[in-house]
Formats: structure tokens, sequence, C-alpha cells
């Protein structure tokens, strides 16, 4: 989808290094958040389950000098396919049905973000326990809380899975604008579809029945 973190305060992550610019509500890497009831050794079977090797995280940092110089156009093409689907603005507006625009544009600077850090590959505890809290963030135990945002309080979980294909889909297109070989970036965005699909059993675990995860 915890505390929001100030605007003015600098958020680190990844052995301290601070984010480059500071984004509202971006927690990587704070104490503040929840640790993952998924463990690092749970990651561990799940990145098995799905394939995701060596190759596959050398080519998503390789995606990162990519995707860097593209992302607020990537973004444009997210948020334009968000906005035209009603069922899915629903959820960034308020009960009279009206788009909260200052919620819309934090997220966009925290998606952004995530492009990166998806690129990055850097799986530890402190990006697992951001996991968790990006799936808060999509449920009603905290969702608009980091934004203290008026919107819809709850995202329905059908959504989450459904729009694995759109984001990774619409990626290559951005990918292939690097001048890599074709099979380099079918490799990139491989990569990025099962890294993606990790990410989303991830942010899903506050919609599951305890136990049952």
């Amino acid at each position: 989808m915890a505390n929001a973190t100030s605007a003015q305060e600098p958020v680190k992550k990844k052995g301290d290094q601070e984010v480059s610019r500071t984004i509202h509500g971006y927690d990587y890497g704070s104490d503040r958040l929840p640790r993952s009831p998924v463990t690092l050794e749970d990651f561990e079977k799940l990145k098995a389950t799905v394939l995701l090797g060596e190759g596959d995280l050398n080519a998503l940092r390789k995606s990162r000098a990519v995707l860097e110089p593209q992302v607020d156009e990537i973004l444009d093409v997210w948020y334009g396919f968000v906005g035209s689907q009603p069922q899915l603005l629903a959820y960034f507006s308020n009960a009279a049905g009206k788009p909260d625009g200052d919620y819309l544009q934090k997220v966009r600077e925290r998606f952004g973000q995530w492009i990166l850090d998806t690129a990055d590959a850097r799986y530890d505890q402190a990006w697992l326990d951001y996991q968790y809290e990006i799936g808060r963030r999509h449920h009603r135990v905290g969702k608009n809380r980091a934004d203290d945002a008026d919107a819809v309080n709850h995202i329905h979980y059908r959504y989450l899975p459904a729009l694995i294909y759109p984001v990774t889909a619409t990626l290559k297109p951005f990918l292939e604008k690097g001048g890599f070989a074709p099979e380099e970036v079918e490799a990139m965005h491989q990569a990025w579809i099962k890294s993606v699909l990790l990410q989303v059993i991830l942010w899903s675990q506050p919609y599951v029945r305890e136990g049952d995860f």
C-alpha cells in the first residue's frame, strides 16, 4: 500500500543510502515499519518457485539504466490506463466519485521509485518489510493513512493480480529502447514479469486469512 514519513525528512534505505529526492510516504528502510510475516527463507522458496535466478537478477539490474530515464513516460502509460478504467480510478476517488489529485500525485512519485527499486533487485529484510507495507496500503488496514487521502479505503484483491499483465506488458517497449539485442530485452522482460509476480504475492499477504498464506 504505519505512519507516513515527513515530506522534509530524509528517507534511508539500502545501507543507509539516502534517496536522491524526498518522496512522501516512502518508508523503505524505516524502523517504523512492521516486520514482514514472510521470512527471507519463505521468500527464497517463492523465488525458486517462479524460477527467479541469478540471471534474472542480473537482467533486472541491467534494466535500470534503460528504464530510469523513461520513468515519467512509463508512469504516463500506467496512469493513462488507470484513468481510462473507472473500476480502477475509483480506488483513488472519494465517496462521491471525485478523484483525489493530491493522492494520485503522491502515489505516482512512489510508483516511480518502485520501478527503480524493482530494477535494483536487492532482496533483504528492509525490502521484504516494505513489500508488507505496500500490501497494507492496498488493504483497509492501511490504505490512505500514509497520504491522509480522502479515497475509498480498500482495494479489492481481484485487481492486484489482474494488474500484473498491463504493468508488465506495457513495459517491454521501454526496455526495447535501450539498444540491447532482442534476446537481452526478452531476458529483462521475463525477469520483470517474475519480479512483479513475486511482489504482488507479497502484497497479497494482508488479504489472506492468518495461517493460509
